[in-house]
């Protein structure tokens, strides 16, 4: 596990350094504004926000072609762009060659970020999935921390190095992750619905413990399981680009939307969900740490709204308490749980629907944000704080409680129907306990199961 975690870390690790590499040379009287002919406020904003334009445009891509390449290809194909993209950047004499760089880089960025976290959901343990999958937003604030300081140390450097070193520094972790991803071996769903079931036992004897082999019950088991997950899921016939957009008993259009809304928010992150996510679940994370924003946002624009330095400083302190909240829940958990929520075999398109959606706000905010300060001052908070509160009934009402559960009880989450898929009505949200799946196959077994609330005892034959 330690081999996919570092493989996993290092692209979060590229998606902290990118985000926050700009922000030491943007906006400064510096050797690379004199370059670049000091660009005005509307050219800094296009230069930061159209990276996102490029993350965007990875993650379509992988929706129309990733499946042909598999999820470990297209981490060594994001790597690798980037590696290019890096190139482009560090050498950029014009402005022309820093925006092309900046897409190009972003391109491959948008390949890690819609496949990274699917990658490590489908090669981590059901009870330890949540740690280390929280641990890539905790990653993600080190590549900002490291292309922050690196940016402030060599802001007393004098000549082209003073932005260059910086932006030509990241070629050491596309290198490092090209280099992890290489040896390590396909995901098993991904093997399983290509029909390589053999490479798929073998990762699954990998993945079960060191002394397992391929005809433990265990492995056995968990093949098995992997294999009538995608049957239930492939009834349908062949994968259609509607499928994810349609609902029917699997709920495909229900899991698109939830996997389009979870990653609105990005920004830091911190330790907190790594003690926090297996405890409390992905619910009350997210919802405490939308309440929590929301106060965030209406503090800073109350204390902005009197106008004095006394208040401005009082407002600055709550942008460090936002990044508290934002490290309970909404950092880390938009990155995993789209993988939670998708079955198997819609999984990696909706994944970098996700990701797509995450990359298209994330421009709108960078590219808004500025003009939205410029002419309403501190009434843009306004609009945050908003957003920010909505999130609460929302997620309240229909995002199902995923802890403990394993990747083959998502196929039952929506079974409840109704509006909500049965969500609202459930405690806690747990409209399937774990396990259920499980005790519904293999010979006549005894399974528990929320509906809208209510414990349903149900008895299934085997098929």
């Amino acid at each position: 596990m330690g081999l996919f975690g570092a493989a996993s870390f290092q692209g979060f690790i590229l998606l902290g350094y990118d985000q926050g590499i700009m922000s030491g040379l943007i906006g400064a009287n510096n050797q690379f504004a004199q370059e670049f002919n000091h660009p005005n406020a509307k050219l800094q904003g296009i230069i930061t926000s159209i990276y996102d334009i490029g993350c965007a445009a990875g993650a379509l891509f992988n929706f129309f072609f990733g499946e042909k390449f598999g999820r470990k290809n297209k981490n060594i194909a994001g790597g690798t762009t980037m590696i290019i993209g890096t190139t482009l950047l560090g050498s950029s004499t014009t402005l022309a060659q820093l925006l092309v760089g900046r897409i190009v880089t972003r391109i491959g960025n948008g390949f890690n970020s819609s496949t990274m976290p699917m990658y490590q959901s489908e090669m981590c343990k059901r009870g330890n999935r949540g740690i280390p999958l929280s641990m890539q937003g905790t990653i993600t604030i080190v590549g900002l921390c490291i292309a922050n300081w690196l940016d402030f140390g060599l802001f007393f450097a004098k000549g082209p190095i003073q932005w260059r070193l910086p932006i030509s520094f990241q070629a050491f972790f596309d290198i490092c992750l090209v280099l992890q991803t290489l040896p390590l071996p396909e995901t098993p769903c991904y093997l399983v619905e290509k029909d390589d079931n053999a490479a798929a036992v073998e990762v699954l004897t990998r993945l079960e413990s060191s002394t397992a082999t391929i005809n433990d019950p265990e492995v056995i088991f968990l093949r098995k399981q992997v294999e009538i997950s995608l049957e239930i899921e492939s009834a349908g016939g062949p994968f259609r680009y509607s499928e994810p957009f349609r609902g029917g008993k699997i709920q495909n259009f229900r899991r698109v939307c939830l996997c389009c809304c979870t990653s609105l928010i990005y920004l830091a992150a911190s330790f907190i969900p790594l003690w926090t996510v297996e405890k409390f679940g992905r619910r009350a994370l997210l919802m405490s740490s939308a309440a929590g924003l929301c106060f965030c946002f209406s503090m800073v624009l109350i204390l902005l709204s009197i106008g004095t330095r006394s208040m401005a400083y009082a407002a600055t302190a709550f942008v460090f308490i936002f990044q508290i909240f934002l490290g309970i829940g909404w950092l880390p958990i938009p990155w995993f749980y789209p993988g939670e929520v998708t079955t198997t075999r819609i999984k990696s398109k909706e994944q970098v629907l996700e990701a797509f959606v995450n990359w298209n706000c994330v421009f709108t905010v960078v590219q808004n944000t500025p003009i939205a300060i410029f002419n309403i001052s501190w009434h843009t908070f306004v609009i945050f704080a908003i957003l920010c509160v909505l999130w609460v009934p929302i997620v309240y009402c229909v995002f199902p409680e995923t802890n403990q559960l394993k990747l083959e009880d998502i196929d039952h989450l929506f079974e409840g129907g109704g509006v909500t898929g049965g969500a609202f009505k459930a405690k806690g949200g747990r409209a399937v306990q774990p396990g259920y799946h499980e005790r519904g196959r293999g010979g006549e077994r005894e399974g528990k199961r929320f509906v809208n609330g209510v414990e349903k005892r149900e008895v299934e034959q085997s098929r």
